[in-house]
């Protein structure tokens, strides 16, 4: 699924010479950017789908020719904001076998995700708490599937490679839940590249020492 190319995307003009079906994602793609703009001031609870239509410039009618419901339409800005980082993430894990590059590419990709979709993860980081149940709920899913991802990859690691496979989900866990909050510190620095150079270099000591500590734990047999 393609992400959100610009906030301010309408259809209208630039749909001039576009095939059907590119029209109607021009449109999507401007009722995904409509809803995070409108989501900003009191969260997706607070959007109507009639405010949506009347952002983007449609009858409410058409709305339901993309989504079912603003519900369902938070849960595609869900998965788009998750399914690109984490493709990119696997590709730093199986490009880069020690773990010293693993964290310094990791952290570098997740900057600069942040920074290119700073709308979806202000999204993610309101919602993940005070959404709808269906969004809160994806939101979980989709960081318990980095969890499990993560884990898959570090078993393939010297070392967490004769670990048990609880302790890969341990270790896994606080991994996903240091990158949680590094993403959230980057959005409060508000595009100040000071702030965010500053974040992302205590996330790599974080991880190193988290790194330390977990090459040198056995697992019960």
């Amino acid at each position: 699924m393609s992400p959100v190319s610009s906030p301010s995307a309408r259809p209208g003009a630039a749909a001039d010479g576009l095939s059907r079906v590119e029209r109607k994602e021009l449109t999507r793609q401007s009722i995904l950017a409509a809803a995070l703009r409108l989501a900003e001031t009191g969260g997706l609870s607070a959007v109507s789908l009639r405010q949506v239509a009347k952002d983007v410039g449609i009858v409410p009618t058409a709305f339901y020719r993309h989504f079912d419901s603003i519900e369902e339409l938070g849960l595609a800005l869900v998965d788009e904001a998750f399914v690109s980082l984490r493709a990119m993430l696997r590709d730093v894990r199986s490009a880069d076998p020690a773990f010293k590059d693993i964290i310094d590419s990791s952290v570098r990709v997740l900057t600069e995700h942040v920074r290119a979709q700073r709308g979806h993860f202000l999204f993610i980081a309101r919602e993940r708490f005070a959404g709808p149940a269906a969004v809160r709920s994806a939101i979980r899913h989709e960081i318990e599937l980095c969890e499990r991802e993560l884990a898959t990859d570090l078993a393939r690691l010297p070392g967490p490679d004769a670990w048990a496979s609880e302790d890969l989900y341990v270790l896994a866990n606080l991994i996903v839940g240091a990158v949680v909050s590094t993403a959230e510190e980057l959005l409060a620095a508000e595009g100040r590249r000071s702030a965010e150079d500053a974040v992302a270099e205590r996330a790599r000591t974080q991880l190193r020492m988290m790194l330390v500590g977990a090459l040198n734990w056995r697992s019960r047999p």
